[in-house]
């Protein structure tokens, strides 16, 4: 199974149109200190030739295009991405269905929770009926997205899209509009979690012995951009477990058997992105690696 990060970061990305904080200035001044990154989306496949493209970023273009093995191959119109698969309907994760919307034929995959959302906004009528089938994914139950590539949702912990929140809105529910997905093929697994409010024993439980975690790196600390001074929300809030303090993922995780731990879904904010820091040796002395766009893995 091969695993490419098209996108590492956050909404918005790295840096941020507007943003002037010090990490966002370092990636536009000191790309060696802090390199760029794309908003948060990952392809994979069974064979190298056929692609499951999980999140369609906003900037599914470029990364699309940065990726040679996602070039068209044949004839005038063509696209080795066959399938898409949401694990929420966050802006990050569903604008650039937007952008596949050129006649391509592929099937979107989704919790009916999900695609309910995308169904909701007429915008996403460009994808055309008939033309993109849209097919609801029940919760725990094994599908095939591609031949030899078998998909497991399973509920993390989280929240409904910013877009969506209202006054009954509840941070940290299990339900089907923020989903974990286990990916196998070739007698290897993944489990990506690019968004999750807290690490639980049933969830440590699910992805112990995975080859593979791709893990939501938002934030480092829970007050990550209150301490930039960029805004007012902690991590809790906005539906990410940080990385360190009370309740954090690398300590959580420390005492469960996985292969590569990658954290992903990096926000701008979050120091570990600074190459030389000291956040980032900590992070990486506890076994995570800090996910760019196109890094690579063979399972």
């Amino acid at each position: 199974m091969r695993v490419v990060i098209l996108g590492s970061a956050a909404g918005g990305g790295l840096p941020q149109w507007n943003c002037r904080c010090p990490i966002c200035t370092l990636a536009r001044t000191e790309p060696h200190r802090v390199r760029p990154r794309t908003q948060s989306s990952i392809a994979v496949s069974p064979n190298g030739t056929d692609w499951l493209l999980v999140n369609a970023s906003p900037d599914i273009r470029q990364q699309l295009f940065d990726n040679p093995a996602m070039h068209p191959q044949a004839g005038l119109r063509h696209s080795p991405i066959k399938a898409v698969l949401l694990t929420n309907g966050d802006v990050d994760h569903v604008a650039g269905l937007l952008t596949l919307r050129e006649g391509q034929t592929f099937t979107l995959y989704g919790t009916a929770g999900i695609l309910d959302s995308v169904n909701a906004n007429r915008v996403f009528d460009v994808m055309a009926e008939g033309v993109v089938a849209r097919e609801p994914i029940a919760m725990e139950r094994t599908f095939a997205p591609l031949p030899g590539l078998a998909v497991t949702l399973f509920p993390v912990p989280g929240k409904v899209p910013l877009w969506l929140e209202d006054e009954t809105m509840e941070i940290g529910a299990e339900t089907e509009t923020t989903v974990g997905a286990m990916i196998e093929a070739n007698g290897r697994r993944l489990a990506y979690i690019p968004g999750c409010a807290r690490v639980t024993e049933k969830l440590k439980e699910r992805i112990a012995g995975v080859d593979a975690l791709l893990f939501d790196g938002t934030v480092l600390h829970d007050d990550d951009m209150i301490r930039a001074g960029v805004g007012t929300k902690t991590g809790w809030r906005m539906g990410h477990v940080p990385m360190r303090g009370e309740g954090g993922s690398v300590e959580a995780l420390a005492d469960v058997a996985l292969g590569h731990r990658v954290f992903v879904h990096i926000n701008n904010t979050n120091p570990v992105l600074v190459e030389d820091s000291p956040e980032r040796a900590a992070v990486e002395a506890a076994g995570w690696t800090v996910a760019h766009d196109g890094l690579t893995l063979s399972l």
